[in-house]
């Protein structure tokens, strides 16, 4: 969740010495003129992002000034270990702000999550599972059902409720092969109950899905919604990750 605080404030320390004197007037629009500058500013920004991500507030001028003297040789005007408690205190601070961002975040999806699926459990033709699966047919297949040992080929579009894409199948212009009990519970339920050559609409609840962990796409406690085309049933293939 949280990277090494010191390396950002080196990494910021380097770029900001390679600035123009301009640095600090806000009236002027950085001049990017090369492929360098572009990129010089692009891991600036990017760092700057992150270091307020964390709640850290830079005083940047006092920062080259450290990195200057240390340079320079010059004698630190706080003892090294001053300085080591600082930085340790730095970083327990920004930890314990994204903990409480994590948190509150959890919460916030979890709320969000029960308001949508029970609004939606009641639109026309959605279908509510014991386990909360929700899920509305839009193409019944003719095909046989998978079984939890299967390896099945599909087709697959996954969203958040807002509609912003997280993944698919479409984008890759391939199919996946996964194994039926291989791949999220939502996922594994679901699958069970399709015929080869349907196509389904899923609303899998957070517990269903990647719960309150999340993963590097999924925000934590996040309903996810899957379009999913059942193509075929490939018992003897091996499973494509």
């Amino acid at each position: 969740m949280l990277r090494t605080i010191s390396a950002r404030l080196f990494i910021l320390s380097c770029l900001l010495l390679l600035s123009t004197s301009n640095l600090y007037a806000v009236d002027q629009a950085p001049v990017l003129e090369n492929q360098k500058d572009k990129e010089s500013y692009s891991i600036g920004y990017q760092v700057g992002m992150s270091i307020k991500n964390d709640g850290v507030e830079v005083d940047f001028k006092k920062l080259i000034q450290g990195l200057q003297e240390a340079m320079e040789g010059k004698k630190p005007l706080v003892t090294h270990k001053e300085m080591k408690k600082l930085i340790v205190d730095l970083k327990k601070r920004a930890r314990d702000h994204n903990l409480k961002k994590y948190q509150e975040l959890t919460v916030k999806n979890a709320e969000e999550s029960e308001k949508f699926l029970a609004e939606n459990g009641k639109k026309e033709g959605v279908k509510t599972t014991d386990s909360g699966l929700q899920y509305k047919i839009l193409k019944e297949g003719d095909g046989i059902l998978p079984k939890l040992e299967d390896v099945v080929s599909v087709h697959y579009r996954g969203t958040f409720i807002d509609g912003t894409e997280f993944d698919s199948s479409y984008l890759k212009d391939a199919p996946t092969t996964v194994q039926t009990d291989g791949v999220i519970k939502g996922w594994t339920e679901a699958l069970q109950m399709m015929k080869v050559g349907s196509k389904w609409k899923l609303f899998v609840p957070p517990p269903l899905a990647y719960g309150r962990g999340g993963n590097e796409k999924v925000p934590p406690n996040k309903v996810l919604v899957f379009e999913i085309e059942l193509l075929s049933i490939e018992k003897d293939e091996e499973i494509t990750k």
